[in-house]
């Protein structure tokens, strides 16, 4: 009987232990931490995620929302379609310093002025979000990532609504004024994401807007008020960095690698115009590749997900009917749509300028040199089939 009432109490204690754990103490730690951008492509803008520390229960967590599963069905074609679902992850903070130290990026901490019952909805909230049935989200990379969770989040979670105010010397950016801020405009990784996305990209955004980058969330966060007190109680630095990124090699930039190619093309055709010749090599080479491009461009307009991709004037010069009327070339004299068509391929170019000019889009430095190289070509093919017509 006393063996039975001993099982008894334990169990009831145990009992009574487990619907208590999740019950945060007041004195309950919560706070954001910003991490440096990194060296690679996808750590350049860095990251966010909230930290709860409750020394009561011995919980030291770091809840972020840049996770994604390598091993999803088809994840690169969910990938490139905007279709993949990112998820929250949850590791000890132990573990998040660890790795973001040996990498050598800054971690930075403010801890947020919230009351026990804020504090214990942001966690009731994360966990219950860490749930396999609900710990995927559609990430976006301007309007639904690991930053804008952090901003969102902690607007669900107080009681008044945070105002984040802003500065006075504050001057209206486009996003893709901000991208550069992380990433040097003659880059592989900046030309990647100056031919990907398009126009839309190119509009002034607003305060709120900013916070797509985890350094704004730090910066704004500084100064937002919630319910008429400062929104975060204290910021301390918990790791800097102690080299500096790295700007890549000069010779090997876009501006560079394509400034070369577009000289030999430049070359060819001037040899081409001394000879009176064609090198039909050279222009079935161009054609296939800019009507690729322009497919590729097409596709992530039109066949994806992606909201940034869309009204992409890129396939002004990466044309992608070029890919289509490539048997032309083959023909030793074109037909006279052909002829017309390459005018057409000028005009692109043209207009192309134009948005530049106006500022419809902004372009990549780095393909300066090759419209200025398909100009020279276009134009040189048009003089040639005349001669032949």
């Amino acid at each position: 009987m006393k063996i039975k009432l001993s099982f008894f109490f334990l169990f009831s204690l145990s009992l009574l232990g487990f619907g208590q754990r999740y019950q945060l103490a007041p004195d309950t730690k919560v706070s954001v931490l910003t991490f440096g951008p990194g060296q690679s492509l996808n750590d350049s803008f860095g990251h966010n995620a909230f930290r709860i520390v409750d020394k009561d229960r011995s919980i030291d967590l770091v809840y972020g929302y840049g996770e994604y599963d390598f091993d999803a069905p088809n994840f690169y074609l969910k990938f490139a379609r905007g279709k993949l679902n990112y998820l929250i992850s949850k590791h000890n903070f132990s573990d998040i310093y660890y790795h973001y130290s040996s990498y050598d990026r800054s971690i930075d901490e403010q801890v947020l002025n919230l009351n026990i019952e804020e504090k214990q909805r942001l966690f009731e909230f994360l966990e219950n979000n860490y749930k396999p049935e609900n710990r995927g989200y559609k990430y976006d990379f301007f309007y639904d990532n690991c930053a804008t969770k952090i901003r969102d989040i902690s607007q669900d979670v107080t009681v008044g609504d945070i105002d984040f105010i802003t500065p006075e010397d504050f001057k209206p950016k486009t996003f893709r004024s901000l991208i550069y801020e992380h990433l040097n405009k003659n880059s592989w990784g900046s030309l990647g994401i100056d031919v990907a996305l398009g126009s839309i990209i190119d509009r002034e955004v607003s305060a709120n807007e900013y916070m797509f980058l985890p350094k704004y969330i730090h910066s704004f966060f500084a100064n937002a008020k919630s319910n008429g007190k400062n929104l975060v109680k204290n910021s301390s630095n918990l790791y800097s960095n102690k080299n500096e990124k790295t700007s890549g090699n000069l010779l090997l930039s876009p501006l560079m690698i394509i400034g070369a190619i577009s000289l030999f093309i430049v070359f060819i055709t001037y040899r081409d115009y001394k000879n009176n010749e064609r090198s039909n090599w050279l222009d079935i080479t161009l054609f296939i590749l800019t009507g690729v491009i322009g497919l590729l461009l097409l596709f992530l307009w039109f066949g994806t997900d992606h909201t940034a991709t869309a009204h992409n004037y890129n396939v002004l010069w990466a044309v992608p009917f070029n890919i289509f009327v490539v048997g032309q070339l083959f023909r030793k004299q074109a037909k006279n749509w052909f002829r017309s068509y390459i005018k057409f391929l000028v005009i692109m170019l043209c207009l192309l300028s134009l948005h530049w000019i106006i500022g419809v889009q902004v372009f990549t430095v780095g393909i300066i040199p090759l419209l200025i190289a398909l100009l020279v070509r276009y134009i040189y093919l048009i003089q040639f089939y005349k001669k032949i017509k």
